[in-house]
């Protein structure tokens, strides 16, 4: 886990005031009650009173029926909106909305006012506003060390409310301009395609999907540390082997990635790359890729269509460090020199029917790749089978260990014949 800890001297900061005594400080300076401070020191749970109160910068002053009487927005709406965003409901007189909430609705109302956005579509984006950003603050907590801390002493307390005052503005800064700079990127792609043709609806593109082999079975095996360290090394590779080939990353599940090139020959490069990349990581079992071209739609941030679908269908059926295409891939494709394709027999693919395949490689290095790839794997599998052997051994001398102790060869025998099959003694 990294260490974000602050590295700084509190006393820089608050000076020769005791840490409590600041504590209290930055927690009237936003509201909160005196009394509720002294309960929570009581309870040890000022750390969660500073989580509640000044992440959001306000102390929860208002009601629902408050917040609507306020905004002037009907109930139903209201919780449709909240939803949306991915909370929970609350109970109807529970003081747990601020000046933030109403902010937000009245923002919300405002883009509806405006004719940006009708109400069903405001809904939706605030859909994806909440799953997105859902998911990056559990990104964010999961990797804080102040956030995480099981100490509960009031240094501890007083950590956690700096880090909300030093870092909470740094962070939305951050987040604003990361929104902003994708913002401009997308618009930049949607006026290009608006310029390029006449059609309206689907947009063409390469889709690809990168399965790592054997996850399932690692995940069983692995304690959460190591499964976390494989999770993100997998990620890491993936996301920048992609953005490096002018990819886009629509989304990581686990063990995939998804992603969408405009060019044919970036997505086919990036293909192998991904393929070679996880070949070479000692970290990492090989990826299979499934490449399709074609119409998509473009909905709320992910892509939808048979072309994604006959995409994902194909990277189910690859082999090990290998790269294939579909028929329609293949025909926009197949005169570029920089890649070859040799046909493979046709597939009844589920949901999808019967698809043309095309095994892809670079032109020219593609033995070299294979027998590159072939010897890794090789060195790697002779390295599982001396282990083997080892357990093998230890399993033979807890056999003659079981006969001499139990004075006959049943149980003997029976281990002999777990052993026979590969099967290893337990003790």
């Amino acid at each position: 886990m990294v260490d974000n800890t602050i590295p700084v001297d509190m006393r820089m900061i608050r000076g020769d005031k005791p840490a409590l005594l600041h504590v209290k400080e930055l927690l009237l300076s936003i509201g909160v009650a005196e009394s509720e401070i002294e309960k929570a020191i009581e309870d040890n749970q000022l750390d969660l009173l500073i989580i509640d109160h000044m992440m959001i910068g306000q102390s929860p002053q208002m009601t629902e029926e408050e917040l609507l009487e306020r905004t002037g927005l009907d109930r139903g709406t209201a919780r449709r909106f909240w939803r949306a965003l991915g909370f929970t409901e609350v109970e109807s007189t529970e003081r747990v909305f601020t000046d933030f909430d109403a902010e937000a609705i009245e923002m919300m109302q405002e883009l509806i006012r405006l004719g940006i956005a009708d109400e069903e579509r405001a809904i939706q984006l605030a859909r994806v506003i909440g799953s997105s950003v859902a998911r990056i603050a559990e990104a964010q907590v999961t990797m804080s060390q102040v956030l995480v801390a099981k100490d509960d002493s009031v240094d501890s307390a007083e950590l956690l409310a700096v880090a909300m005052v030093l870092l909470l503005p740094k962070l939305a800064r951050v987040m604003e301009y990361a929104w902003r700079r994708h913002l401009q990127a997308a618009a930049r792609r949607a006026w290009t395609y608006r310029q390029e043709t006449d059609e309206q609806g689907p947009t063409n593109l390469a889709v690809g999907f990168a399965d790592m082999v054997g996850f399932t079975y690692l995940a069983q095996q692995l304690d959460e540390t190591a499964l976390a360290q494989i999770v993100a090394r997998f990620e890491s590779v993936a996301h920048n082997t992609i953005v490096e080939g002018g990819g886009r990353v629509v989304k990581m599940i686990g063990d995939e990635a998804m992603f969408v090139a405009e060019d044919m020959s970036s997505a086919a490069s990036i293909a192998l790359d991904l393929a070679e990349a996880y070949a070479d990581d000692d970290l990492l079992s090989d990826v299979r890729v499934g490449l399709s071209y074609g119409p998509v739609l473009l909905w709320d941030g992910d892509y939808y269509g048979s072309v994604v679908n006959r995409a994902s269908r194909i990277v189910n059926i690859a082999n090990p460090g290998s790269v294939l295409v579909s028929g329609e891939f293949h025909s926009a494709l197949f005169e570029d020199p920089r890649f070859t394709f040799r046909p493979l027999r046709p597939r009844v693919l589920k949901d999808i029917g019967r698809t043309e395949l095309w095994s892809m490689s670079r032109a020219g290095s593609d033995q070299d790749d294979a027998n590159r790839r072939l010897g890794v794997r090789w060195r790697k599998l002779s390295e599982v089978i001396r282990d083997l052997e080892e357990l093998k051994d230890h399993g033979q001398r807890l056999l003659t260990s079981a006969v001499q102790a139990h004075g006959g060869e049943s149980e003997g025998s029976e281990i002999e014949v777990s052993l026979e099959r590969g099967d290893i003694p337990t003790s």
